[in-house]
């Protein structure tokens, strides 16, 4: 091998690869978020009402049940960076269908589009994190793409204050949604360029090799890895539909306006950005996963309680359901690189958020159901106490999950997640 070219890519060439692929996710997570600050829009120019508003979330998540675990499929058998950009083109037609008309039937569609490759693109991006970052600083790394891709969802959430001019119709937000989707071309395209360039001038070892991909090994992933999809599920379905209709729910409840609603969901995703890739470096200097992640569960419990019940700064709530945010990824997502085969590791995580939208599409449209059949309003603010009671037995569950992960991996069956650190 010739002296110039080393053996292995430079760090920074690592750090640059995980900034593109992040970059794809930013606007995969900013057209994702680009909803709920326009459903009192929607709901006063359009006529939708708050089951058709969840319908907008859900229906994001409805053909990942079924086409994400293909989407894993394709990342292990075209590679990722093909993958990558694939599902980064997908999300751009998705984000200019949902722009193109007032027909709730037209918009829907474009959110499905969406849906289809947004699910995907993360799996894929989360593979190629994985490829270059495994027994290195996997836990960081991942943390820092989703800080990266967290500031997607920021933009989106302050949107109404930094894009106020947008604010007088429902489609002007969605037309910037669309300028954000194309970072996930534009990403794609990068990482593409250097992945190639990579696999052409430095020795990437066995990380990029894929064996044969066999359905019938989605049934032996093992039994941590079971649960760490079912904590996934439940975890994220009391965060995202949360998210859907938390900016009507600050309004009618608690009487703040637009802009302070985007601020306090925004705390959500501003704890997660700072603290995600900071919590990565302790996981991957201590271990300890299962345990993190049950005291990131028992955060969750109460927040949704407060808001309901009580007259407590919502500040607080949100803070605490800010570090559970991202305390939860920072050491979940990494772990199933422990447990999973690299090979087969875009199948695991297609198949793991093909799950999750199960969750995320069935608990979207639960919420808007409650909301509607109790009438929450804003002359009614009790009707929102039994979302908020639905939302805080996700919590409770998550406590499970994280519990019996931790008892079968400090078993003999374990593989090592509560001891295994950063070489």
């Amino acid at each position: 091998m010739p002296e110039a070219i080393r053996r292995t890519p430079a760090p920074l060439y690592r750090w640059a690869v995980l900034f593109f692929v992040s970059l794809a996710m930013l606007g995969n997570y900013y057209v994702y978020d680009c909803i709920a600050p326009i459903a009192d829009l929607l709901t006063t120019q359009l006529g939708f009402s708050e089951s058709n508003i969840g319908l907008l979330q859900a229906i994001y998540s409805i053909p990942n049940v079924f086409l994400v675990l293909i989407g894993g499929y394709i990342v292990d058998r075209i590679g990722v960076r093909k993958a990558i950009f694939l599902f980064g083109v997908i999300c751009l037609l998705g984000a200019v269908l949902t722009a193109a008309s007032s027909a709730l039937a037209t918009m829907a569609a474009g959110r499905l589009v969406f849906g289809m490759g947004a699910e995907s693109l993360i799996v894929a991006v989360t593979t190629a994190l994985a490829k270059w970052f495994r027994g290195k600083e996997l836990s960081f790394a991942f943390g820092l793409n989703l800080t990266i891709a967290r500031l997607g969802t920021l933009l989106a959430q302050r949107s109404p204050s930094w894009a106020r001019f947008a604010y007088t119709n429902w489609r002007t937000p969605l037309v910037i949604s669309v300028g954000f989707a194309a970072f996930c071309v534009i990403g794609a395209a990068i990482y593409w360029a250097m992945e190639l360039y990579a696999e052409r001038n430095y020795e990437l070892g066995d990380a990029g090799a894929t064996d044969k991909v066999v359905f019938a090994d989605l049934f032996k992933f093992g039994t941590s890895y079971w649960f760490i999809v079912g904590l996934c599920v439940v975890f994220y379905a009391g965060i995202f539909p949360f998210e859907t209709f938390a900016y009507q729910f600050f309004m009618d409840a608690h009487g703040a306006s637009r802009e302070l609603s985007g601020t306090l969901v925004s705390i959500l995703t501003l704890f997660a950005m700072i603290a995600t890739p900071l919590l990565g470096l302790v996981v991957d200097k201590v271990g300890k996963r299962a345990l993190l992640m049950m005291f990131g569960s028992l955060l969750l419990v109460p927040v949704y309680l407060i808001m309901g019940y009580t007259q407590v700064s919502l500040y607080v709530p949100m803070a605490m359901m800010g570090l559970a945010f991202s305390l939860i990824p920072a050491v979940m997502w990494p772990s199933v690189a422990y447990i999973v085969p690299q090979s087969k590791l875009g199948t695991a995580y297609g198949l793991m958020t093909m799950i999750q939208n199960i969750g995320m599409a069935g608990f979207n449209l639960m919420i808007g159901w409650a909301n509607d059949t109790n009438h929450a309003s804003a002359a009614n603010p009790n009707g929102y106490r039994l979302g908020m009671w639905i939302f805080s037995s996700l919590g409770l569950a998550a406590m499970l999950f994280a519990l019996l992960l931790r008892r079968r991996e400090m078993g003999p069956h374990g593989h090592g997640l509560e001891i295994i650190t950063a070489k």
